[in-house]
């Protein structure tokens, strides 16, 4: 309930320093300019919420349609299972309740947790934003801080570090939000040319999920695949849907992400998966959200110390030459010998 705050007040205050910057160019002091660069954020986010929250009110206006094609499709599927298993759909839907009841003791814990993470969630979105302004506001002071820590070592090698730490993290950042809003449009354009309904709200919305690693473009196809399913006469639009949400990703992760972001902030794909798990296992989503930032941050660190620099090399992404075979590996040797040769 610390620790999550303070590392997402560090990376948004990384986000919002240029245009508080900026603002203090253009003769705005610096608490001004941190409240007004807060404030921006803060309109943002609201206008996302709003956004997201009005087009569910939207969608939850046609409940009564939807629900009555999910009945229809249940009982489709019914039929399906009850020809599949030979069963009768009475003993198909009791087998179902009796699952159900075994299940139904964990949900008052799972009630509980939810109601603990929106409360953790309330007193963040107080907290963090109280936290970002500090971080403006005495960012001298705690470079200063650094400073003092590692005395012992040069203040502009100390510098140095800290300056590639705050460029990862906005490149990242930056990089994260324009291959997002890339995503989005080609989601919205997918979903409007197979004619689903709120496509640009889906579209959205699924590019905000990219957030997640590996597994947020897949949930967020699900969203409008399990709605075309329900709202449509044919399963192939929902099929359609995973087929160009799955196309969009292979896209995005071979040639948008490494186009845009590229060596900026370059992570071994093992390991960033393992943090992404060991991040979910610790913190929850939000640790899922922070662990590429926060494993970037630990790679210039591990890169500038001499005794961790090992480990700085195993959390970077492997080049070409890592995985060439043996005979490719003499001919790229011979290749270079030659070259050398011809420059003498």
């Amino acid at each position: 309930s610390i620790i999550v705050p303070i590392l997402f007040s560090v990376i948004l205050s990384v986000l919002l320093l240029p245009l508080c910057e900026r603002l203090e160019k253009w003769g705005m002091g610096r608490a001004a300019a941190s409240i007004v660069a807060l404030f921006v954020a803060i309109l943002f986010v609201l206008g996302l919420g709003y956004l997201i929250v009005s087009q569910t009110i939207n969608i939850g206006q046609d409940a009564s349609d939807i629900v009555n094609k999910i009945k229809s499709l249940v009982m489709r599927m019914l039929d399906w299972a009850s020809d599949k298993f030979g069963m009768s759909q009475s003993e198909l839907i009791a087998r179902a309740e009796s699952e159900l009841g075994n299940s139904a003791s964990n949900i008052g814990s799972y009630i509980s947790t939810a109601l603990n993470s929106l409360g953790s969630s309330l007193s963040s979105g107080i907290l963090v934003p109280i936290m970002i302004f500090f971080f403006l506001y005495y960012r001298e002071f705690f470079k200063e801080f650094f400073f003092r820590v590692f005395s012992n070592s040069p203040r502009k090698e100390i510098e140095n570090v800290l300056s590639k730490i705050y460029d990862v993290l906005r490149n990242y950042l930056v990089g994260l939000i324009t291959v997002m809003g890339i995503v989005a449009i080609l989601n919205t354009v997918g979903l409007w040319i197979l004619g689903i309904e709120y496509a640009w709200f889906f579209g959205i919305l699924a590019a905000m999920l990219t957030i997640f690693p590996y597994i947020g473009i897949f949930i967020g196809s699900l969203i409008p695949a399990l709605f075309a399913l329900a709202t449509k006469d044919s399963a192939w639009y929902a099929a359609g849907v995973v087929l160009w949400f799955q196309a969009v990703q292979t896209l995005e992760g071979n040639f948008i992400t490494p186009k845009i972001v590229g060596g900026k902030a370059s992570l071994n794909p093992l390991v960033s998966l393992l943090s992404f798990f060991l991040g979910g296992m610790l913190f929850g989503i939000s640790g899922m959200i922070l662990a590429l930032p926060m494993l970037a941050m630990l790679k210039v660190i591990f890169d500038a110390i001499p005794e961790t620099k090992a480990y700085g090399f195993l959390l970077s992404e492997p080049d070409d030459s890592f995985i060439l075979t043996e005979k490719q590996q003499r001919k790229k040797q011979r290749k270079a010998k030659k070259e050398e040769k011809e420059k003498e």
